[in-house]
């Protein structure tokens, strides 16, 4: 990560880690890193980390934020470069960004375990009874896997804490495939038949 070493007497060359962001800089207490010198302002000068590089921002400071020996308003940092808030020299010692996104594995349930009589065991509970389904990710819950938000005047929603779709009993799916089936079933197929023309005698 960004480092700067402080080369200015009274310091004992110390040695400052940039955080990702912005690290301000200054002799008040309430800065991230306080140089407690004459020159330097309260708020002096900020130096941003982002996955564009360094950069270095000065805060209207009464001495001034030079980069090699320039006044500067905004700059980019590099190694090797010197930095000076007033008369408090800083050394550049490596400007790297390293933006890390950690790797979350996200563990799915089982399948349900489907039991004799048709009833589905929970993925997560394994001693409770399926109750319902999700209508988007048609993952199974149990009563204590549903995730429930009550609304002022109307009944609860119950909600997927895998994916925050609505889920419904199984019942009443079983209920509706049940009543589809049951009108197909009673749906009669006749016969197509082609009338034939007669012919004239």
């Amino acid at each position: 990560m960004a480092r700067l070493v402080i080369r200015s007497a009274g310091f004992g060359n110390g040695v400052i880690e940039l955080n990702l962001g912005v690290n301000r800089f200054g002799r008040s207490p309430k800065n991230d890193v306080r140089l407690d010198h004459s020159t330097v302002s309260a708020i002096h000068c900020e130096i941003a980390l982002t996955e564009d590089g360094v950069m270095v921002r000065d805060c209207d400071s009464t001495n001034g934020t030079f980069v090699n020996g320039q006044r500067i308003g905004n700059s980019r940092l590099s190694a090797g470069q010197t930095l000076r808030l007033g008369d408090v020299e800083l050394e550049v010692e490596n400007a790297d960004v390293r933006i890390a996104i950690p790797k979350f594995d996200v563990r799915r349930p089982a399948p349900p375990v489907e039991l004799p009589d048709g009833s589905l065991v929970c993925p997560r509970h394994p001693e409770a009874l399926s109750t319902h389904q999700c209508t988007y990710c048609r993952e199974v819950l149990c009563d204590a896997c549903v995730r429930r938000l009550r609304r002022r005047g109307g009944k609860a929603l119950k909600l997927c804490p895998l994916c925050s779709h609505p889920c419904l009993p199984l019942n009443e799916e079983t209920k509706k495939q049940g009543w589809l089936s049951r009108l197909f079933r009673k749906t009669v197929k006749l016969p197509l038949t082609r009338r034939r023309n007669s012919d004239p005698c």
